[in-house]
């Protein structure tokens, strides 16, 4: 008798798992074994879960991930739209990888078949006639108001890029933007000075695009945050205060 008992309170623990892991993809994607360590190290700070219920992305969908870097956003969105969905990583090519980035690109790639890499150049975003359910920039934004002889980074319209993303989303379509708050004023003086943005800035940017402001969330914040030091300053390296907004395609 006791066994059986035991038996059927481990049975409904089973049963309560699995159905918490299917009612929450997110914690599912980021906890699944595999993921690289360096990217594990940043979730404490970058909240993935919560940001990507934020932005709503479900089983199915087509999403991006632009200025991918290492892909840390584009690994998680994969799983998550898994098996049926598809996530383009988008990398403007004049960010290089060296050899080990490249190695690690491929075995993202070849874990997450639903994930593809796709280049273009910085100053000419284009997503080639594809459309998508969900797109994010994090932590990039700011760099369209960068220009950087040394990185050759040449000067950005930003208009001209939001036209081309507003192109590459579908009617209804979210675009999430995560950014380091910066101040007020020169939008190009004060990223060349901190890399941080003002999020003021963001939402004219999107609204003149075409775009509709839908919702900010707190879950980045850090009121502790210095936003006159540079984000790369050890002081606040990691622990930026950031802001995160969607952004929605008239549909």
């Amino acid at each position: 008798m006791r066994h059986s008992l035991l038996l059927a309170i481990g049975l409904a623990a089973a049963s309560v798992a699995t159905a918490a892991a299917v009612a929450d993809p997110y914690a599912t994607a980021v906890t699944a074994p595999g993921r690289p360590a360096a990217a594990v190290a940043l979730d404490p700070t970058r909240k993935p879960a919560a940001v990507l219920a934020f932005l709503g992305l479900r089983k199915g969908m087509a999403a991006a991930d632009i200025m991918t870097g290492s892909g840390y956003w584009a690994e998680l969105m994969a799983r998550v739209v898994a098996p049926n969905g598809r996530v383009t990583a988008f990398e403007p090519d004049v960010f290089k990888y060296g050899p080990e980035e490249e190695a690690a690109w491929a075995a993202l790639v070849k874990a997450e078949p639903n994930l593809k890499l796709a280049r273009y150049p910085w100053a000419g975003f284009t997503a080639e006639g594809r459309r998508f359910d969900v797109m994010m920039i994090s932590l990039n934004y700011h760099d369209l108001y960068w220009q950087s002889d040394k990185y050759k980074i040449p000067p950005t319209d930003p208009a001209a890029f939001l036209k081309a993303l507003y192109a590459a989303v579908k009617p209804g379509g979210v675009v999430g933007v995560i950014d380091h708050v910066g101040g007020a004023g020169d939008t190009r003086a004060v990223v060349e000075k901190t890399h941080r943005i003002d999020p003021a800035t963001v939402k004219a940017d999107f609204a003149a695009a075409g775009f509709r402001f839908e919702a900010a969330s707190d879950i980045l914040r850090n009121p502790a945050d210095d936003h006159s030091k540079n984000v790369f300053d050890p002081a606040v390296r990691g622990k930026t205060d950031r802001f995160l907004l969607r952004f929605r395609k008239p549909g």
